[in-house]
């Protein structure tokens, strides 16, 4: 950050009208979504051209070190540093081309001395000693930095709209991520049980260009004084065609486990399964209690903090599945009333839970904890 505001100082008192850039064009790209976890909410990059000189090159934002030594690790802790690389444009889209995603191009309408003000803070940002940053998926990713290029190197001249589009607004983070995860079942549950309440945020104008799509979007409402910022959005290459959601197998499996649950208990042969499915549930929630707290409590990942599913996914459950009988009535009905709190804050809108999903783990749970004391007053 220090870096960033001694450049702007910089370049605030230097002649930048001598670089010249009549043949210089800076313009955004915005690509589709892909199949792979890491393409599915799209990509951002900026490409600059120059006829004169030969150069046609894109600065990468979302780039990082994937053979880094502790690679995995400091990706779980979120500490994993990204930078912006450079290179020819023609490797970025044959990338593209090869993954079946789309390319938009969007060109800045700006005067010279604007593009070259913007170019030069994109090969000062590229240097080794600048290049890094500590991404954040909400807040400090590969569109946010494009976003904020252009406000912070043109100034009060430059404006976003200040208003979401209508389908979008009173939309928290969850609900438009969960829009991009509409065929990804597992996925969409998995990241929905390791986000905390932050992302039920309503996202505003600015918001909701974490996402490449909406920052295009924005870029074509864009204003420098009174003139239009970007051109119309240009389809560079067009992406393969969306597939449909198919079948929900999460909750097929989650309905499945409940019957499971409770089928033992209405028929007494099948009861030592049931027995198994409970304290293997039991252990499963309790397994993903501990998850969900080291997300919040030992990694950088401000997205995971303040997990209410805490709630219901007890780390203790681990324990109550290999614990004796007795004494576990208190426990059972103090996990009943925990649950029945998380559900009132998704009630209230303070933290959503995949209910679709996770309703009939819900009523699994409270099967078990409802049988756990039953049984715990009749050993009493």
């Amino acid at each position: 950050m220090l870096n960033r505001t001694i450049f702007f100082l910089l370049l605030l008192f230097a002649n930048i009208s001598k670089v010249s850039a009549d043949d210089l064009r800076i313009s955004l790209l915005t690509c589709g979504t892909g199949d792979q976890i890491w393409e599915i909410f799209g990509h951002a990059a900026i490409r600059v051209t120059d006829a004169r000189k030969g150069i046609d090159e894109v600065y990468n934002y979302g780039t990082f070190d994937g053979y880094e030594e502790g690679f995995e690790w400091k990706f779980m802790q979120g500490k994993l540093l990204y930078y912006v690389s450079h290179y020819p444009y023609r490797y970025f889209l044959d990338e593209y081309k090869e993954a079946g995603r789309s390319v938009y191009e969007q060109e800045l309408l700006a005067d010279s001395a604007d593009k070259a003000a913007i170019y030069e803070f994109l090969q000062w940002n590229a240097l080794r000693e600048n290049k890094y940053y500590r991404y954040d998926f909400l807040y400090d990713n590969c569109a946010t930095r494009i976003r904020d290029i252009f406000p912070d190197i043109l100034g009060s001249r430059f404006q976003y709209q200040e208003q979401l589009p209508d389908a979008y607004r009173d939309m928290s983070f969850r609900q438009l991520i969960n829009i991009y995860f509409y065929k990804n079942h597992f996925t969409r549950t998995g990241v929905n049980l390791l986000l905390g309440s932050g992302v039920d945020k309503k996202m505003d104008a600015q918001d909701i260009m974490f996402l490449p799509d909406f920052l295009r979007e924005a870029a074509s409402q864009a204003t420098i004084g009174s003139q239009k910022a970007f051109s119309n959005p240009k389809l560079i290459l067009a992406g393969n065609a969306p597939t449909g959601a198919g079948i929900n197998w999460v909750w097929v499996i989650t309905l499945g486990i409940f019957i499971l649950v409770s089928i033992g208990y209405i028929t007494p042969s099948l009861l030592p399964l049931s027995k198994f499915m409970g304290n293997l549930l039991l252990f499963v929630t309790g397994a993903l209690g501990c998850i969900m707290m080291f997300m919040w409590l030992g990694t950088s990942h401000t997205a995971c903090s303040n997990n209410f599913n805490l709630l219901w996914a007890l780390p203790t459950n681990i324990i109550l599945a290999f614990a004796p009988k007795k004494k576990k009535g208190a426990y059972a009905v103090m996990a009943m009333l925990l649950l029945f709190f998380a559900l009132i804050l998704h009630i209230t809108g303070v933290q959503e839970l995949a209910l679709l999903e996770l309703s009939p783990l819900f009523l699994s749970l409270l099967f078990i904890y409802s049988i756990i004391y039953r049984r715990n007053r009749i050993y009493s």
